[in-house]
């Protein structure tokens, strides 16, 4: 049974994204989820199309991956297909060897969910483990408490808000506010909100995008960004419950984050916010 690896083409999208959409539910652990790639969308239709990959049998999507930088591909597989050895045994290969086109030579990271018979064979040929992350889960089958603060809709004429906290949050001189205007532009973008919660005087202190896979399955939070001048305050919790909020009325049934351990101020805010973590997981690794 012959398995494909495919770049798709902007508008074979759709069909990874459908994918994706399918393979999501509460009980799955922390995965690539449809959100991932329409924050990837913020850098273009083209350019998140060529980071995509797709493995497929029999013309049917069974695997999907998405690059997230040069040397780390975040990936899952079909539900069904966890404990698939040729289809892990292609994926090893795939992964291992550059002329593939997935991952270079050197140093890479493979994102993939715990369960997978992929890490059983990656720690046969020699890959190691990375730093921990921490996944936190929140159920929404219950009303979502008031945040507490004043939160708003981050349209396009907010644009620079959402620029500016996650610059400020992030230490990074990277988010522009075309990163707003090429995500509503973007085919998945239906499935998002984008949210903001200001302080008295109304300015931006924190900005949250959440994601939905669609009607009973879990959404996701990505990102979540507090402004500098604002920490301690507790809009990051704020936001978080604005979202999960927002989440529950497009019919999400959980929201989901992931968030390195040793981020222990994020952790702590996702609890607040009234997440649960779950078990830690790490990143597969190759070092040169």
């Amino acid at each position: 049974m012959t398995i494909v690896l495919s770049t798709p083409t902007p508008d074979g999208m759709r069909e990874a994204v459908a994918a994706l959409r399918e393979w999501q539910h509460d009980e799955a652990p922390m995965q690539l989820h449809p959100g991932d790639i329409g924050w990837n969308y913020r850098f273009g239709t083209a350019e998140t199309a060529a980071v995509v990959r797709t493995w497929s049998r029999h013309g049917r999507i069974v695997a999907v991956g998405m690059l997230d930088t040069p040397t780390l591909v975040r990936m899952t597989v079909a539900p069904h297909a966890f404990g698939d050895e040729g289809l892990a045994r292609r994926l090893v290969e795939d992964l291992s060897l550059p002329e593939r086109g997935v991952l270079p030579e050197g140093a890479v990271s493979i994102e993939a969910p715990q369960g997978l018979l992929l890490h059983d064979l990656l720690t046969k040929e020699g890959w190691g483990v990375d730093e921990p992350w921490t996944p936190l889960f929140r159920d929404l089958a219950e009303a979502v408490e008031d945040p507490g603060v004043s939160i708003k809709a981050i349209g396009l004429e907010q644009a620079q808000d959402f620029a500016d906290v996650l610059r400020s949050a992030f230490d990074t001189t990277r988010p522009t506010r075309e990163y707003r205007h090429e995500m509503s532009a973007a085919p998945f973008y239906a499935d998002a909100r984008c949210l903001g919660a200001y302080d008295d005087q109304g300015s931006p202190a924190a900005v949250v995008t959440v994601w939905s896979a669609g009607k009973g399955k879990p959404g996701l939070v990505e990102p979540m960004g507090v402004h500098a001048d604002h920490r301690g305050r507790g809009y990051g919790r704020a936001i978080t419950v604005a979202g999960a909020a927002a989440l529950r009325e497009m019919g999400s049934s959980s929201v989901r984050v992931c968030t390195p351990s040793s981020n222990v101020g994020g952790v702590a805010t996702y609890k607040a916010a009234g997440f649960a973590a779950r078990q830690e997981v790490a990143d597969r690794i190759r070092k040169v």
